[in-house]
């Protein structure tokens, strides 16, 4: 189940595009299983229509969901895509911090924590 902060920064689309991907990043969600319509999810969510229409809008374009008109959208071919969508801005700060003189270890010290912090 997807669940949406909307007292915080990050759009609400993008919340919903991150979720998406972190499911099928875990395995919860496999190539061609469909996701829940659009629709459904904004009630279940009680968010606007429009904004999980752009949510899927935005996997779909990025490959990570495919729709089939009258059917529903489903997860797309699993070649990580919805993986690379979740650390892109991972990356860039990564790449960020090491030339601004951070060194590999600490950064591999703070992922080591978080995934610490996580289990």
């Amino acid at each position: 189940m997807i669940s949406i902060d909307v007292t915080g920064r990050t759009p609400i689309y993008e919340q919903i595009y991150r979720a998406v991907c972190g499911e099928i990043a875990r395995g919860v969600l496999k190539e061609n299983d469909r996701i829940t319509a659009s629709r459904t999810l904004a009630q279940q969510l009680g968010l606007n229509p429009n904004t999980v229409a752009k949510a899927y809008q935005m996997l779909e374009r990025d490959g990570i969901i495919y729709t089939v008109s009258g059917r529903g959208s489903f997860v797309a071919a699993a070649d990580g895509k919805a993986n690379s969508a979740l650390t892109k801005d991972f990356e860039e700060k990564a790449r960020e911090a090491l030339k601004a003189g951070a060194s590999a270890e600490t950064l591999i010290g703070i992922i080591e924590r978080l995934k610490g912090e996580l289990q």
